[in-house]
């Protein structure tokens, strides 16, 4: 019996799983945490330092650079670098494709909301 059971769960295992419906087919690059909350910091305000963005989201230099770099190659985010004195100055500024993606993400939420609130 336990042979039988063990047969069958393999067997449930080795099925692909379905791929998901179009509602959960989430902006992967917004969707993580950190990369959401600086998109999200952006959107309200036109430019923030690393400085700034690191304190706000109480996060590490490493962390903060990793996801500012992988919104940059999605094109959703602006760096400018340049020297105040001798002091570097990293800005980050949302662009017009980092808005119009966290405005799909945001309808995407909203929409997810109201269905799963009409079950």
């Amino acid at each position: 019996m336990a042979e039988a059971a063990r047969r069958k769960g393999a067997s449930r295992r080795a099925e692909a799983p379905a791929a998901p419906p179009a509602h959960l087919d989430w902006d992967r690059v917004i969707h993580e945490r950190v990369r959401l909350a600086i998109v999200s910091a952006l959107a309200v305000n036109a430019t923030l330092s690393f400085n700034d963005l690191k304190s706000l989201l109480r996060i590490t230099d490493g962390n903060l650079s990793v996801h500012a770099r992988r919104l940059e190659e999605a094109g959703y985010v602006e760096c400018t670098k340049s020297f105040q004195g001798r002091v570097p100055n990293t800005r980050y500024r949302l662009t017009a494709p980092g808005r119009r993606a966290l405005q799909r993400y945001l309808d995407h939420m909203e929409a997810l909301i109201r269905v799963t609130r009409d079950r």
